[in-house]
């Protein structure tokens, strides 16, 4: 299994296009496999929006939203099929059925609630927390979170996955950034996982994701 950054394959070509990136950068610079920076500056006007889509169509909500000018961040990753007989790597979401949205709330609910182009988007809703009202708000991801979260989902790398907080053994309360290497930048919890030593980083309300093997040398507590 590797893991893409939001690339649309449907498009053609040897080398499909990341489509729908920020102008502004990582405060570390940063680029995908296929050579094309995935950057968000951050805009105290806007948030991470965890948007749930139906029957797998996130990349038409994806296509949808970046061709209307909305920031939104599409993990992929390769998976092995059989398909008439023959194994081939297909690109599927790595969240299925999720889609992150960077934008201003007043922007999101039109595209989720007035929209006709999209009746299959609706909120995820953070069902850790009430409103006024007694109801769940939209889940939102903080700007560093989640920058910190497409760091790890956008390098190429067949050991990268999201992972069952039971089959997770941390090895101590600590914090650390990962200093050398791919994954350079990345911050979390030292696991183990399937008996690799990696670094877990997490989406609160959302999911767990894990690195690949990383050494000690390579991680500096914080």
């Amino acid at each position: 299994m590797d893991t893409l950054p939001n690339v649309n394959t449907r498009r053609g070509g040897n080398n499909p296009p990341n489509a729908g990136l920020a102008s502004n950068v990582f405060p570390e610079a940063q680029s995908s496999p296929t050579g094309v920076s995935v950057r968000y500056a951050p805009n105290p006007d806007k948030q991470w929006f965890v948007l749930r889509v139906t029957y797998n169509r996130e990349s038409k909500a994806y296509d949808f939203l970046t061709k209307n000018h909305v920031e939104a961040y599409l993990p992929l990753h390769y998976v092995e099929k059989i398909i008439r007989s023959k194994k081939k790597r297909v690109l599927e979401s790595l969240l299925p059925n999720i889609l992150f949205v960077y934008s201003t709330q007043e922007q999101v609910e039109t595209y989720v609630k007035h929209t006709p182009a999209l009746p299959f988007l609706s909120y995820y809703y953070n069902h850790f927390q009430t409103d006024a009202n007694g109801n769940n708000p939209p889940l939102t991801i903080g700007y560093d979170e989640m920058m910190n979260f497409i760091r790890a989902t956008h390098v190429e790398n067949e050991h990268v996955k999201v992972i069952d907080p039971q089959t997770c053994r941390y090895k101590n309360g600590d914090k650390v950034r990962i200093v050398e290497g791919k994954f350079a930048g990345i911050e979390g919890r030292v696991a183990r996982v399937s008996g690799q030593q990696c670094v877990v980083v997490e989406l609160t309300g959302l999911c767990l994701v894990a690195t690949a093997y990383v050494p000690n040398a390579f991680l500096m507590k914080l």
